[in-house]
């Protein structure tokens, strides 16, 4: 016999039937259709729409929860940094000598002292040497010596994040740091081979390309390649092992050097030689000393042009860079990341955002500690909305269907165009947030962060959400 039910059963049963899916039926049914496409749970979401000048959320669900934010954290670094450093804040890489320059010869050791740039490309460390030729320096007649000590990282591990330590992302920042660590592998197939080079490639390295070319569909092409750096005192090998496919055409990826004070060394080599200077000296790690003089200063790009490369495309070993500096500059060198922990806690404070969940490990959501929940982040986005440096953090980020990270989502749809969105992608991890504009002109803060083992495939589930915020709900 079926057991009979109460009315007063019946309403504490809808009243739990609610409670348990007002979250879920709250959120769009385009954005639950595609969370359930991707076999993504919404208990594993954290979502915030917010309008500028309103006093509480449009849309929110579980947005309290702690989430690991991947690239996201980005915002909390560059903004942090765009207000105690200042947009037009410069890093200074210092050259000094401690012996003497008389008709073109350096009698002495050439000191480099790096203070973090985190943009310091072969590019401009190429028109750094330039500029030091240009102040009558030809030849060297001692030993390079690079000042590492603006940072300090003590045991640091490029392999440590995942085991891939060839990565550039993992590269580990340094005070001075040329061309982010990194080399760019250019793949090429022709109709039987693939051609490879690499630039820069540093002096005694050569490149070894064992890649064979295959009819495969192009897909995750760069997981399919090995690539080695096997250092071998002056004698190294690049080495590449795998397969490629023909259907990828040409690409191109980086590749971790290792050591930044040997990559910053080769590269000096390899420059200082094409610059028509003479250095036949060694090089070595070391502090400036206090007896020697200063011959130049390098200034880096203005810090809000890298905040727009680093959140644009992403660059952790910049974020990482920047990251220290607030360290270093507010809490004195050499910087550390509990100093800039602190740096950016009490700034915060003194705006009065308390994240009690917020965890910080380097800054950059290169991370699998790093924690904010989606009601923080929004709050930061809505006090960075009322500051100065506002105009420099939002055209920092990348648009939608234009440029940076966001090039590709969202084209032919309204959307395109209307929206500045970091976001942040790892092994389970996927977020967005930034800013929308719907179609009447009003200006939304938007999160969306999912920690899932099926998070990669959450991507139709975020673009469904702005576009229903930019259609006006």
């Amino acid at each position: 016999m079926r057991a009979i039910l109460q009315p007063l059963q019946i309403l504490v049963l809808l009243l739990v039937w609610s409670t348990a899916w007002a979250g879920n039926q709250a959120l769009p049914q385009s954005v639950q259709a595609a969370l359930r496409q991707a076999n993504i749970p919404v208990s594993h979401v954290g979502i915030v729409v917010w309008e500028v000048g309103k006093h509480a959320p449009l849309l929110q669900h579980d947005d309290t929860l702690s989430f690991n934010p991947a690239s996201t954290m980005k915002l909390v670094t560059s903004y942090a940094a765009l207000e105690l450093l200042g947009p037009a804040y410069t890093w200074k890489t210092e050259i000094y000598t401690d012996g003497s320059l008389v008709d073109g010869v350096l009698t002495g050791n050439l000191y480099i002292k790096g203070n973090g740039d985190p943009q310091l490309t072969l590019e401009r460390f190429w028109l750094l040497l330039r500029e030091l030729r240009s102040r009558g320096v030809r030849e060297i007649r001692g030993d390079l010596v690079l000042d590492q000590s603006y940072f300090s990282l003590p045991g640091a591990d490029p392999a440590r994040f995942d085991g891939e330590p060839g990565r550039a992302y993992n590269a580990i920042p340094a005070a001075l740091m040329v061309n982010f660590n990194s080399t760019m592998l250019r793949l090429t197939p022709t109709a039987d081979s693939v051609v490879a080079y690499a630039d820069p490639l540093p002096p005694g390295m050569r490149l070894v390309n064992k890649l064979q070319l295959d009819n495969a569909p192009c897909g995750e092409w760069r997981d399919r390649i090995d690539i080695q750096w096997l250092p071998d005192n002056g004698n190294s090998r690049l080495v590449l092992n795998g397969n490629y496919a023909l259907a990828c055409g040409e690409k191109s990826t980086a590749f971790n050097l290792g050591d930044a004070s040997v990559a910053v060394a080769d590269a000096f080599r390899m420059l200082w030689q094409e610059l028509g200077g003479r250095f036949t000296g060694n090089w070595r790690v070391g502090q400036v000393p206090a007896n020697a003089q200063q011959l130049m200063v390098f200034d880096s790009t203005p810090l809000a042009e890298v905040v727009r490369s680093l959140n644009k495309f992403s660059n952790n070993v910049m974020a990482r860079s920047l990251f220290l500096s607030l360290g270093a500059v507010t809490g004195g060198a050499p910087g550390n990341p509990q100093k800039s922990a602190d740096a950016v806690r009490s700034w915060l404070a003194g705006k009065g955002l308390d994240f009690p969940e917020l965890v910080l490990e380097n800054g950059s959501g290169l991370s699998r500690i790093e924690r904010i929940s989606p009601h923080s982040m929004a709050r930061l986005l809505l006090a960075a909305y009322d500051s100065p440096v506002f105009a420099e953090l939002e055209s920092a980020l990348p648009i939608a269907a234009v440029d940076g990270t966001m090039k590709s989502r969202c084209k032919d749809t309204p959307l395109a165009g209307h929206a500045h969105i970091k976001t942040g992608t790892l092994e389970g991890v996927k977020t967005i947030a930034g800013y929308v504009f719907d179609k009447t002109g009003k200006r939304f803060v938007v999160v969306f962060d999912i920690n899932d083992p099926n998070a990669a495939a959450g991507g139709a589930a975020q673009d469904a959400l702005l576009e229903w915020v930019y259609g006006g709900r």
